[in-house]
């Protein structure tokens, strides 16, 4: 392993682009430490003590920056509900379908432009909110007023864009898709408390104690082996051409297309836990306002963390989205029309129409395994916090997320040592 690592070193360019994103790994970290003024910290960190649900998740995707306040308290979940509005607009709008469909990468460029707006706006939208949230919580706030709420919109917004911009130089210039690494780096920093805490609730002379202990392990585990297993799980479609190859002098080649079962990645996980936080943080807003409200006090009730109800309507979003992401990704059609444009068949199926209602018919299949397999990965927070007391950082989605993102990362690597002649990470020796 160590020489392997040595082998990847000693690419300049890998080199160059690993000491690049670690750099700006630490830029983000640091960002995380830096507060927003007008805030008691003592106040907030006694907020989010032991806070799970919707608070606890953006507080872990934004690396602890949010129970300091810090400027980089939002993280990039402006940027996430500006990415899903703008693909469900690109779906709804004609003006952006032609961009998607017909301009190509000046297109691409104009959407990606288009989505860098409205996560400025989303920023000071959501900046706003969080700053009267906080004022309605007590003396959290030194200074509460409007002063305050336009330094925390003008401080978080741009925090916000500054995250976006790190990610897209990572990149660009880094190895894997930045904004992704800048979200496993928010969670790996939470690891370090959430082990601590644990421990700190743990009586080690107690056997039921001990025991918990063991089954997060094992949790954590097979959590992982089956986040691996599904990442790198592929249902081949055996595709064979009749057409002369050129340059090959032949043909009858026979080759396959790699359908991935979970082509969404940790995509849904993200969006789903992004939608549900608006009714959970106003919910909690509207009865801190109205406290002797039954409606929204029952309303919070099921919208709490471990309550069946949200549980379900979580598990729908991600199931929703996890369709939603692959359908952006696959279109049946298009790949149907390039198999016959490049004189290419699947065996036994007409080429056309009939190929791509095959193919349209597989991947709903194939998606309702990732679709679940990500539901399921999703239920292991709650009810490790419900059953287990224990905190949900070492539940699925973070799991799923770091290791989804890690793999990614690590093909990539493998990638440039493959093109110049090195053994890969993922190789047997």
């Amino acid at each position: 392993m160590f020489r392997i690592l040595s082998n990847a070193w000693k690419i300049d360019e890998l080199r160059t682009r690993l000491l690049f994103s670690m750099a700006m790994i630490a830029v983000f970290r640091l960002g995380c430490q830096i507060p927003t003024p007008g805030v008691d910290p003592l106040a907030m960190k006694e907020l989010f003590a032991n806070q799970a649900g919707v608070l606890g998740f953006l507080n872990m995707f934004s690396g602890g920056a949010l129970e300091r306040f810090s400027v980089f308290s939002l993280g990039i979940a402006p940027y996430i509900n500006a990415s899903i509005i703008m693909q469900l607009l690109v779906y709804v709008v004609p003006y952006l379908e032609k961009l998607h469909k017909e301009e190509g990468t000046e297109g691409r460029k104009k959407i990606n432009m288009y989505t860098k707006y409205g996560t400025v706006v989303l920023g000071a939208i959501q900046a706003f909110g969080i700053a009267v949230w906080l004022e309605s919580m007590g003396q959290i706030v030194l200074y509460p007023g409007m002063g305050f709420k336009l330094m925390a919109v003008i401080t978080l917004t741009a925090g916000t864009a500054f995250i976006m911009w790190l990610g897209e130089q990572m990149t660009a210039k880094g190895i894997g898709n930045g904004m992704s690494l800048l979200i496993t780096a928010g969670i790996l920093a939470t690891f370090p408390q959430a082990i601590l805490e644990t421990v700190a609730v743990t009586d080690f002379s107690r056997f039921s104690d001990l025991g918990r202990l063991v089954l997060i392990g094992i949790v954590c585990l097979a959590v992982v082996a089956a986040v691996v297993f599904m990442q790198d799980g592929v249902r081949k479609i055996p595709v064979q051409h009749t057409r002369r190859n050129a340059g090959m002098g032949q043909g009858g080649l026979k080759s396959f297309i790699p359908l991935k079962v979970n082509m969404a990645g940790v995509i849904p996980v993200i969006f789903a836990s992004s939608v549900m936080m608006f009714p959970t943080l106003a919910l909690q807003y509207a009865q801190n306002r109205f406290p002797e409200t039954p409606w929204i006090e029952t309303m919070n009730i099921y919208m709490g963390y471990t309550h069946p109800v949200h549980l379900t309507i979580y598990c729908l979003l991600v199931i929703f989205f996890t369709y939603f992401y692959t359908a952006i990704q696959l279109n049946p059609v298009e790949m149907a029309e390039n198999l016959k444009k490049h004189g290419g068949f699947i065996p036994g199926i007409r080429a056309g129409k009939k190929t791509a209602d095959f193919i349209d018919r597989l991947v709903t299949r194939i998606t309702l395994c990732g679709a679940l397999f990500l539901a399921a990965i999703s239920m292991v927070p709650p009810l490790m916090t419900k059953f287990m007391n224990v905190t949900f950082y070492f539940g699925g989605t973070s799991l799923l997320i770091v290791v989804g993102v890690m793999l990614d990362t690590v093909r990539q690597m493998e990638s440039h040592m493959v093109t110049r002649q090195y053994d890969g990470f993922l190789r047997n020796n």
